[in-house]
């Protein structure tokens, strides 16, 4: 069972809001509070979201390329389509996360939790880094 983490700092209170398609690429949202946000089609590459929450967000089709997602709480988002190609998602938390069709193409998922995650379609390569145990192909993932 995953435990929160705090964030070591406090962020943005996000939770909720609506930034559906908005442009926050490069944006510094470590430890922002954007439980249930509505962040499909954004722009957040490169966006500093460490230890953020972000459970339950929608990050359908987001751009997360290059993002920094380590330690976030992504608990039951929908990353339906995200781009998270060179995330750094190290020990985030992606407990039932929607990963169908995701670009996970050298993303680093060391130490995350994906226990229940669906990883059906996503995209992954010879540079993706997973958990310990994680079987991609078992779980539907597709090697590029």
């Amino acid at each position: 069972m995953a435990t929160r983490r705090e964030p070591d700092r406090p962020g943005a209170d996000l939770r909720d809001q609506d930034l559906h398609g908005r442009d926050l690429r490069r944006a510094d949202l470590d430890g922002a509070d954007a439980h249930g946000a509505n962040l499909e089609g954004a722009d957040l590459e490169h966006a500093q979201l460490g230890h953020a929450d972000l459970t339950s967000s929608d990050l359908g089709r987001a751009d997360l390329h290059g993002a920094h997602l380590r330690g976030a709480e992504l608990a039951g988002a929908d990353l339906v389509g995200a781009d998270l190609h060179d995330a750094d998602a190290t020990a985030a938390d992606l407990l039932l996360a929607d990963l169908r069709d995701a670009d996970l193409r050298g993303a680093d998922l060391r130490g995350a939790d994906l226990d229940g995650a669906d990883l059906r379609g996503a995209h992954y390569d010879d540079d993706t880094r997973w958990p310990l145990g994680v079987e991609p192909d078992d779980g539907g993932a597709v090697r590029d």
